[in-house]
């Protein structure tokens, strides 16, 4: 089911700003209440993280919005070195495949959608809006290394794994890197 009369908005940094709160609540219901032992901590600490995201150059933020309610958001910013992700995976990865897919790349940083929104195909339109609006030629994200809804969205969208069972530094978790070819 397509929930049709959640409008899709997009947002730069100007815009995202002066949501930070909303949009780390919606991260907290959407994954930290999930998949942290403290999300209200975890919460706290993605704040300044956050607020760095908001200001990278490129910085694009699709936003769902429910009856003037923002219940999902899309983070996405071109790939650069420099930059911490980036230069984790282009680490993690063997050059030539590094420089394949991370060279021009779209990074989807967060993708989010309340509970209370889920499986309405509001994180599909925000997915599909973020590569939309790129001319990059792939996108790149990462995901809990787990059978999950965002993992089978990122398949049937596809995305393909780079890396598996993937650990970031300082992160118990295990993630699977993601990429897809764009037009």
């Amino acid at each position: 089911m397509v929930d049709t009369a959640v409008q899709i908005a997009e947002w730069r940094s100007l815009q995202a700003r002066p949501h930070v709160d909303e949009l780390l609540d919606i991260y907290r219901q959407a994954f930290l209440e999930l998949h942290s032992s403290d999300p209200e901590r975890a919460a706290q600490l993605r704040r300044a993280q956050t607020r760095q995201v908001i200001d990278r150059p490129g910085f694009r933020a699709m936003v769902a919005i429910d009856a003037d309610e923002l219940v999902g958001f899309a983070f996405s910013c071109p790939g650069m070195s420099g930059q911490w992700w980036h230069d984790v995976v282009v680490g993690a990865l063997p050059r030539a495949q590094a420089s394949d897919w991370l060279a021009d790349s779209l990074e989807i940083v967060e993708l989010h959608v309340l509970p209370s929104h889920q499986g309405r195909g509001l994180g599909r339109r925000l997915l599909r809006d973020s590569l939309g609006r790129t001319e990059c030629r792939t996108a790149v994200l990462s995901a809990l290394e787990e059978d999950s809804p965002a993992r089978r969205l990122y398949a049937a969208e596809g995305f393909v794994p780079l890396l598996e069972r993937f650990r970031f530094p300082g992160s118990p978790e295990r993630y699977a890197v993601l990429g897809k070819r764009l037009p």
